[in-house]
């Protein structure tokens, strides 16, 4: 009789649990997780692609070192920063590397756009390859923090919503942060470069 009054007080626990939401949070919290993994390999695919893209910047003549330099600095600080699954839940922490993202992201854009005024390094076949496969990686990132914002928001508004706040109460479910709006449109912004200057000279030969 012991026993099927424990069965009974299992099962009315799992059914007031399931009613609050408490599976909901567990689908919900490792939907963030995977969302924000595959964040975090576009990011990673991007910062491997930058030193041969440098690199093969660097050998055209005379080209801005102040460019090239904010993006070497940039790529690492942004992979300097250590990222662990508790990440997710401090907004300092998700602030500080969202922060270094958006630097890289910038530096990046500037050196597209400042090599629109280099002829020869638009040819050259390794820079265009290069590229191509930057904007893929970028659309990629766009892809992968959207799903993750959406991710994000799902989880949040089962953290506010009664009841199930309430279990988000009892079992310590806070909100997590999400990528903010400011940077998102910074990101958005491309970057002013002065076109009235002439293209350096060809280096001789």
């Amino acid at each position: 009789m012991n026993i099927v009054k424990r069965w009974l007080a299992v099962v009315a626990a799992a059914l007031v649990l399931s009613g609050c939401g408490y599976n909901d949070f567990q689908r919900l919290d490792e939907q963030t997780k995977s969302a924000w993994s595959e964040v975090l390999n576009q990011y990673q695919r991007r910062a491997d692609l930058v030193p041969n893209l440098v690199a093969t910047v660097k050998g055209e003549a005379n080209f801005e070192q102040d460019t090239l330099t904010k993006v070497v600095e940039a790529r690492a600080k942004a992979t300097s920063i250590q990222v662990t699954p508790e990440t997710l839940n401090d907004p300092q922490a998700f602030q500080k590397y969202q922060q270094a993202q958006g630097e890289l992201t910038r530096a990046l854009s500037r050196l597209m756009v400042v090599s629109e005024r280099y002829p020869d390094l638009k040819s050259n076949q390794s820079f265009r390859d290069l590229r191509v496969q930057l904007e893929g990686t970028e659309n990629r990132i766009t892809v992968a923090r959207n799903r993750y914002i959406q991710a994000v928001q799902e989880y949040n508004v089962l953290t506010r919503s009664f009841p199930s706040n309430l279990t988000a109460m009892m079992f310590h479910y806070e909100t997590k942060p999400n990528f903010a709006v400011q940077n998102e449109a910074q990101i958005s912004v491309p970057p002013t470069v002065d076109f009235s200057k002439p293209a350096a000279p060809a280096a001789s030969k």
